[in-house]
């Protein structure tokens, strides 16, 4: 679909649409650019407060991911006509809520009458230029470090289905409503040559997006991946939603799975996530760095899943 569209040319556009990039950058001067970026869904929680956390965080997320610093957002929402209003009510305060934890302003926005509930933000950040972060520059030898545990998407699935424990979802809940800021600051302190957020794409999806981009391939470890208590147990009950079974069918050609690898080891690494952590390509003589600072802004994880290798016949290789 977005191959019919002309391409988006200009030398200022730092980072623009071809590289699919988490958000876009477009240089105002030598030391300041705008990050600008779109993200909304139906809900994924029966609490709306928390929803619109969630939203909120998910939406940030992807100036996080460049570097950035979020400035301004606007909301987007689809809401039936005949819905309480109390509810958009709530989903907007938690958005509000989490915004301002972020030091975001949430100027505006728009609403429009839709039988299935949806919610977002249309955010603008700013980044230096030089020191903004895609998804283009990883290194053969770098290490691949996480910083936020996987399992959302399975969680939430069986969360809809009633079948998660409260505990189970309130995990997945707390961790999805967590801003990406405290991780985007380590690694624009300690200096990265790459990162994605984890999102729909589940992380073996987005590590794609980071080898294809960057010409390499990549190792991954599932025994290093961390995942949020209780996900696998649910996972081994069949619970997966549709989105993790058709980002494993799509990786088909690209990752060589060890065959010691099963159906539900490949599935969890292919899981979409929402409001993920960062994924972070850095140097091997940088990560402790990197990782140390990690934990000293309190991310949920500081995990080193695997490395970028030359590129081979695979993209990704993926073991126990």
């Amino acid at each position: 679909m977005l191959r019919q569209l002309p391409p988006v040319s200009d030398p200022n556009l730092l980072v623009g649409p071809s590289t699919g990039d988490d958000a876009a950058i477009y240089k105002l001067s030598d030391d300041l650019a705008l990050v600008q970026t779109v993200d909304f869904f139906p809900p994924i929680v029966d609490d709306p407060f928390a929803f619109g956390e969630i939203a909120a965080a998910n939406a940030v997320s992807d100036v996080y991911a460049m570097g950035g610093r979020p400035l301004l957002a606007l909301n987007i929402a689809a809401f039936p006509v005949d819905m309480p209003p109390e509810i958009l009510g709530e989903v907007m305060k938690g958005a509000a809520s989490k915004a301002a934890e972020a030091g975001t302003l949430i100027v505006g926005g728009h609403t429009l009458d839709d039988q299935e509930p949806k919610f977002g933000m249309a955010v603008t950040g700013l980044v230096e230029p030089g020191r903004h972060v895609a998804n283009s520059g990883a290194r053969p030898g770098d290490k691949l470090v996480i910083t936020k545990p996987i399992g959302t998407g399975i969680i939430t699935t069986a969360g809809k289905q009633g079948k998660a424990a409260p505990e189970t979802l309130a995990l997945a809940v707390e961790s999805m409503s967590a801003l990406n800021h405290g991780a985007s600051h380590a690694m624009v302190e300690v200096g990265v040559n790459a990162c994605v957020d984890v999102t729909g794409f589940g992380l073996v999806g987005h590590l794609l997006e980071i080898a294809r981009e960057s010409g390499v391939s990549a190792a991954l470890s599932l025994g290093a991946a961390p995942v949020l208590d209780g996900a696998a147990e649910l996972l081994g009950a069949g619970i997966a939603p549709g989105g993790t079974r058709r980002n494993l069918a799509s990786a088909e050609g690209e990752v060589e799975w060890d065959p010691r690898l099963g159906e539900e080891a490949r599935l969890l690494l292919c899981d979409p996530q929402t409001s993920g952590g960062l994924l972070i390509s850095v140097e091997p003589d940088k990560t402790d760095r990197l990782t140390s600072k990690l934990k000293a802004h309190g991310t949920a994880a500081a995990a080193v899943v695997g490395e970028v290798v030359e590129a081979g016949k695979a993209r990704i290789y993926v073991g126990p």
